[in-house]
């Protein structure tokens, strides 16, 4: 029996750089040490290494090097370990500015290629809408805003713009076809419902992203992102009772980075708010998004224990029966 790692593994490091993301905002506002965020992307660095080699030799060991990035279902996801690469860049930046710049500008090209092949083999082959799923929104949706938040942190305020736009229009594109996909076909399969939780992240991120840009300013842009993730917020909730009929499993990693971007830019509205209370309110938002980050730490401990965790392995090819001598 073989069992089949995909690259939505990717998603446990991914979600633990969104909550270190979170971290490292809170202590941009004095509210929580820095040190905790320093530490974190150690962990991510460590969880993304070892995510990299099991997956890596599951996909030559099981043949798939030609057929994984036209997977329906998965070769969206590949996204994910570039993007992460780029967030460590970015963080090695703060200590090592020369070492981060390469490492993110590596990841970014990764990013930016792939992007651009998975769009033309998406126009390029036949593909019903019902195969379509939020995880569509990664190669250059999440991408795109990712890397504008990074160029920015970089001090590369041109290229930061410049991503920012490729973020967004393809955000318009593909949130256009993504949700007239849920709005008018029937329910995600079971396992991919959790992708609806990718839906927060885009206006979220986005927010970040132009906070980085404009330098904190709280113009008709960004009071529009936010609006647009309000609404993004009340979906979430009123797809609670959806998400509840899934069993535990690799998809629910998808709530993990999406929530701790909305916390994240929550952390950054109340600095250009100026909320009263804000450092318990950072405190607060922080601790929630780490509670959250351990409930699925711990749930993926126990499924992986009881063997339920990943998917189903493949069933052995069978074998001719050997003639009798």
């Amino acid at each position: 029996m073989r069992r089949r790692l995909t690259p939505n593994l990717f998603a446990i490091s991914f979600g633990l750089a969104g909550v270190t993301q979170c971290w490292a905002a809170a202590a941009a506002q004095h509210a929580v040490p820095s040190a905790v965020a320093d530490a974190g992307w150690f962990v991510v660095a460590a969880v993304w290494l070892v995510t990299a080699v099991l997956y890596g030799h599951n996909l030559v060991a099981g043949g798939r090097l030609r057929t994984e990035m036209s997977d329906p279902v998965f070769s969206p996801f590949l996204a994910i370990p570039p993007i992460v690469g780029m967030l460590l860049g970015v963080a090695l930046g703060a200590h090592a500015r020369t070492a981060g710049i390469v490492v993110y500008a590596v990841f970014l090209v990764a990013t930016l290629l792939l992007g651009g092949w998975l769009s033309g083999q998406w126009i390029a082959i036949d593909r019903a809408l019902a195969a379509w799923h939020p995880g569509y929104f990664l190669p250059t949706v999440a991408g795109g805003l990712i890397a504008a938040v990074g160029a920015a942190q970089l001090g590369f305020p041109s290229l930061a713009r410049f991503l920012f736009g490729y973020g967004v229009v393809c955000w318009l594109v593909l949130g256009s076809i993504l949700l007239l996909r849920l709005f008018v076909e029937p329910r995600l399969p079971v396992p991919l419902r959790p992708t609806m939780a990718i839906e927060m992240a885009p206006p979220a991120v986005a927010g970040i992203a132009w906070f980085a840009i404009n330098g904190g300013r709280a113009d008709a842009l960004a009071w529009g992102l936010a609006g647009y993730a309000l609404l993004m917020a009340m979906v979430q909730l009123r797809l609670v009772p959806v998400y509840r009929t899934v069993p535990f499993g690799l998809g629910y990693w998808a709530f993990s980075f999406s929530y701790a971007a909305a916390f994240t830019v929550l952390i950054r509205w109340m600095a250009v708010a100026d909320v009263p209370g804000q450092r318990a309110w950072t405190i607060l938002l922080v601790s929630l998004a780490t509670a959250g980050l351990a409930v699925l730490l711990v749930a993926t401990v126990r499924g992986l224990a009881r063997n339920t965790f990943l998917p189903a392995p493949a069933p052995a090819p069978a074998t001719e029966p050997q003639p009798v001598r």
